[in-house]
C-alpha cells in the first residue's frame, strides 16, 4: 500500500460507504434471504485490462463480516482477461449481498484507472519520462484513485493541497508575477518552518527564463507547451530543476512529449475521463439452510 492509506484512513472511508450504501439496513437483502443462509460467490472479468482493488475488496467484505472467507485469486496490477475470476468469498449471503455493490464500485473504477495508466506507461517506457496523476479526482474518493494509478505503475504526485506547493497560472497571476509568487511563498514557508517541494507553472520560454533568473523551486512545469517548445525549455532548465509537462496530454501525443526531455509527465485523464472495468459478482451456489 501507499503510504496516504493507512487503516484510520481506510476506517474513515469503509464507515462513510457503508453509511451511504446501507443506512438503517439492507431491506431487500433482509427481507429475502434468510439470516443464516450461507453460500459464495466469485469476482469475475469480463474484459481484459489491469486488475486493482483485490486488497481493498478482501477489507471491505472482513470489515462488514469479519466471518466472512475471501481467497484472492489474483493480484493486484496483473493483467487479466474476460473469463478469470479475482477472488472467492464464502459465508453468510447477507453478508455477501450487502458489501457486493461497494466492492465492484471501488474495484471497477481503480482497475479503470490501473489499465489507463499501464496503457500510457507502456507508451512512455522508451524514455525517462515517468507519469503522474494529478488532484483531479473524484471527492472523497482521491486515495483510492491514487491507489489505482499506482497499482498501474503509474507516480503519485501530491496528494492534496497541504503537502506541496504548486504555483499555478492563477496564483501566479493573482500574486502579481512569478518572482513575486515566489518570493512570498519562501516568505511564507520561513514564517510557517515549514519543509515543502515548490513547482511553478510555465507557459512560455520567456517565464521559463524568468524563474530560471528568480529561481528557489524544486520544480518547473512545463504547461500547455508543445513537444518542440518543451525540448527547447528542458534544454534551457540544462538540469538545474526536474521538469514536469502538462496540459491536454493523452495517447496522440504522450510519446513526444516524453521524448522532448521531460522529467514527468502529469495526466489528469487518468482519473478524471476513465473508463470503469466491467466486473461483476456472481452467486456460486446456495449452502443448505443454516438457521431460519
Amino acid at each position: 500500500m501507499q503510504d496516504y492509506i493507512n487503516q484510520e484512513s481506510l476506517q474513515k472511508f469503509l464507515q462513510a460507504s457503508f453509511l451511504e450504501d446501507i443506512g438503517e439496513g439492507d431491506h431487500t437483502t433482509l427481507a429475502a434471504v434468510p439470516a443464516g443462509q450461507q453460500g459464495s460467490a466469485n469476482l469475475l472479468i469480463k474484459e481484459a485490462g489491469v486488475i486493482a482493488g483485490l486488497e481493498l475488496a478482501k477489507t471491505i467484505f472482513h470489515y462488514h463480516d469479519p466471518d466472512l472467507q475471501v481467497r484472492l485469486l489474483l493480484k493486484d496490477g496483473q493483467s487479466v482477461k474476460a473469463g478469470d475470476i479475482g477472488l472467492l468469498v464464502s459465508g453468510k449471503a447477507a453478508s455477501i449481498l450487502t458489501t457486493e455493490r461497494l466492492v465492484l464500485n471501488c474495484m471497477q473504477r481503480m482497475s479503470g484507472i490501473a489499465t489507463k495508466t499501464k496503457e500510457l506507461n507502456d507508451l512512455i517506457a522508451h524514455t525517462g519520462a515517468k507519469l503522474l496523476d494529478t488532484r483531479k479526482t473524484t471527492p472523497n474518493f482521491r486515495m483510492l484513485e491514487k491507489w489505482a494509478v499506482a497499482i498501474g505503475g503509474g507516480k503519485n504526485h501530491r496528494f492534496a493541497l497541504y503537502d506541496m506547493i504548486m504555483l499555478k497560472d492563477n496564483h501566479i497571476d493573482f500574486a502579481g508575477g512569478i518572482s513575486q509568487a515566489i518570493r512570498s511563498t519562501h516568505a511564507y514557508l520561513k514564517k510557517k518552518g515549514l519543509h515543502l517541494k515548490i513547482e511553478i507553472e510555465t507557459r512560455s520560454l520567456e517565464e521559463v527564463q524568468e524563474v530560471l533568473d528568480t529561481g528557489g523551486v524544486d520544480i518547473i512545469m512545463l504547461d500547455n507547451m508543445d513537444p518542440q517548445t518543451m525540448e527547447k525549455a528542458v534544454k534551457l532548465i540544462a538540469g538545474q530543476y526536474e521538469t514536469e509537462a502538462s496540459g491536454g496530454i493523452d495517447e496522440t501525443n504522450i510519446v513526444s512529449v516524453a521524448e522532448s526531455g521531460v522529467d514527468y509527465i502529469s495526466v489528469g485523464a487518468l482519473t478524471h475521463q476513465v473508463k470503469s472495468m466491467d466486473i461483476s459478482l456472481k452467486a456460486l451456489k446456495r449452502h443448505p439452510q443454516t438457521a431460519s
